[in-house]
């Protein structure tokens, strides 16, 4: 599956932006849709993820009350809605699937399809 990721961009800190991650493969294969990040010097890190119905959702602490992950069957394409963004929240956003019904949310060796990521810069 080809995932295409874009929403990304120069925010200043407090600003929102809204993630797009499309995917080639009918959702119905697509059990878990996630978003994960990695800045320079660090490691990848989950951001956020999603049942396939929707029902289910799962964010790391440091988004908690600030991203809020979404998906839309219909259009294979899942969303993060990113409000007051912090220069810590600076990264390459790189979006991922699972093909499979079993495995974790939160860990990317549970994803077997990714994106080619989106940059968010933010400025303080």
């Amino acid at each position: 599956v080809q995932l295409q990721a874009s929403g990304g961009g120069l925010v200043q800190v407090g600003g929102s932006l809204r993630l797009s991650c499309e995917a080639s493969r009918r959702t119905r294969n697509n059990y878990a849709m996630g978003w994960f990040r990695q800045a320079p010097g660090k490691e990848r890190e989950f951001v956020a993820a999603i049942s396939y119905s929707g029902k289910d959702t799962f964010y790391a602490d440091s988004v908690k009350g600030r991203f809020t992950i979404s998906r839309d069957n219909a259009k294979n394409t899942a969303y993060l809605q990113m409000n007051n963004l912090t220069p810590e929240d600076a990264a390459v956003y790189l979006c991922a699937t699972r093909s499979y019904y079993s495995g974790s949310y939160y860990s990317a060796e549970d994803f077997d399809s990714w994106g080619q990521g989106t940059l968010v810069t933010v400025s303080s």
